[in-house]
């Protein structure tokens, strides 16, 4: 009995989190829950039922959503990252830079994070 308890209590977390990163994560790319359902191929209200915590994506549904935001799933978990899709894109513009520009931009980057 207390091992059923468990897993429902991390299935409420999971589902929990799920909504709160996809929330985030729309939000920032400023798109509304309907536009990014339709976008996605789903019924306007689908991301709001997640949402909700009314349910949570399949694993195909998943990956179309970390598509839709440009992330890997892995991205999508890490919670330190509050703007993956961001970072995503400013490292595929850096990877076009020379040695020299990335130090640059490095050093830039260390002294913005102390």
């Amino acid at each position: 009995m207390i091992c059923e308890v468990r897993i429902m209590l991390d299935i409420d977390e999971f589902r929990d989190y799920i909504s709160k990163r996809i929330t985030h994560l729309r939000m920032e790319k400023g798109a509304s829950a309907r536009d990014m359902s339709l976008t996605i191929g789903q019924g306007a209200g689908y991301i709001n039922t997640i949402e909700n915590k009314k349910a949570i994506p399949s694993m195909n549904m998943f990956f179309y959503i970390c598509e839709y935001f440009n992330i890997s799933p892995k991205d999508f978990f890490d919670a330190e990252s509050a703007a993956p899709g961001m970072v995503n894109d400013t490292i595929n513009i850096m990877k076009k830079l020379s040695p020299e520009q990335l130090s640059s931009i490095a050093s830039i980057v260390r002294d913005l994070t102390k």
